[in-house]
């Protein structure tokens, strides 16, 4: 059972290193800061019974992600970790500007030099775990809650899949195009086909969606068919071959290209730009689709898309079922700060900081 299912269940209050699975070189120092390690070395020598506090916060109004990591990350490689006190707020948690998220009470020698990764997990985390909420957000502007696919496999480092799940997953995205996108929280990935299976069968969108079928019985016919740049011949093609059994049609429409509907329909030119996805090809294919009497068939479209474009198309009440999204969403946009704020109970602080107590933090259990 993963941990994310014992947490929901109220069985553990928060993920372990069970789940994030740390590199060990970070007790060693190895991806801290050198000028941390260093004044950790000269607070041990100098001022080891020194008491500080530090706290982090960030600058935007955000969806809190990372907690669960920052404390386990403490919890692992802090030293003699049950000399601090640690408060937090929880992922999940809607956040303001300049908020104290977390703070740590200790020896500094004992946990400074875990700073800059702190900062950086909760940093990573939020923005991605923020990012995704507003495009969830946007894909309600209808009135309908459309499904947000978070499929960022292309657009970052393999290694930040799992982590960046999670926090698409916290977000609001709750279907992920690779496995390790599940890691911490899902199950399975999930997908259909890609333009290279298409390519294998020489553009023959059917021959390829029956292959896929034939190899995969179980999973729903959801198609791609932007291959030949003619998205409606193609949907209607598949609509034909496969009936009630075709349960969606994916369009990711390269943004230099025009599909060939407005060649045959050039008087639907010259008052929007024809490339790309966009609202005008999409109401023409739901009016083919239904035409037909393939009203089941869905549609879902990725590529490019991002928060005001969707918006935009949730505002023109745009007939898309599900929206596939990558790049936008990994935007690291939020950075979050660990400043020391008290020493030995009292005020101290760089010019400009200070203590913010937050009544929202809880008590981290030892």
């Amino acid at each position: 059972m993963k941990e994310i299912d014992l947490k929901l269940q109220g069985k553990i209050k928060r993920l372990t290193n069970n789940t994030f699975k740390f590199d060990e070189r970070v007790g060693e120092g190895w991806f801290s800061a050198v000028y941390f390690l260093k004044s950790c070395e000269i607070a041990e020598k100098y001022k080891p019974n020194n008491i500080v506090t530090m706290q982090f916060f960030q600058k935007n109004h955000a969806v809190l992600c990372g907690t669960d990591e920052a404390i386990a990350l403490i919890k692992t490689f802090a030293k003699e970790p049950k000399s601090l006190e640690v408060y937090s707020l929880k992922d999940g948690d809607k956040i303001a500007p300049y908020e104290t998220v977390l703070t740590i009470t200790g020896p500094y020698q004992n946990f400074g030099f875990l700073e800059g990764i702190i900062d950086g997990i909760l940093g990573r985390r939020t923005s991605v775990a923020t990012n995704v909420y507003n495009v969830a957000k946007a894909a309600r502007v209808s009135g309908i809650q459309k499904p947000v696919i978070f499929m960022g496999d292309r657009d970052d480092h393999y290694t930040q899949q799992a982590g960046d799940g999670y926090a698409a997953y916290i977000g609001g995205s709750t279907a992920q195009a690779t496995h390790a996108m599940n890691e911490w929280w899902g199950k399975q990935g999930m997908g259909t086909m890609p333009h290279a299976l298409i390519q294998l069968f020489e553009g023959d969108v059917v021959a390829a969606a029956k292959a896929y079928h034939e190899s995969y019985p179980n999973d729903d016919v959801v198609a791609l068919v932007d291959y030949n740049n003619d998205v409606i011949t193609d949907s209607l093609r598949l609509a034909h071959a496969f009936g009630d059994k075709l349960k969606s049609v994916r369009i990711d429409t390269s943004q230099n290209m025009v599909d060939k509907y407005f060649f045959k329909h050039e008087e639907r030119l010259g008052r929007f730009d024809p490339r790309g996805v966009n609202a005008k090809l999409i109401f023409a294919l739901r009016e083919a689709l239904d035409q037909e009497g393939y009203h089941h068939v869905k549609i879902m479209v990725s590529g490019g898309f991002n928060t005001e474009k969707i918006k935009s198309f949730e505002e023109q009440k745009v007939p898309v079922d599900m929206y596939g999204i990558g790049n936008s969403l990994l935007k690291v946009n939020i950075g979050f700060t660990g400043d020391n704020v008290i020493l030995n109970g009292e005020p101290q602080a760089k010019t400009g900081r200070k203590y913010q107590p937050n009544a929202r933090l809880e008590k981290v259990d030892d």
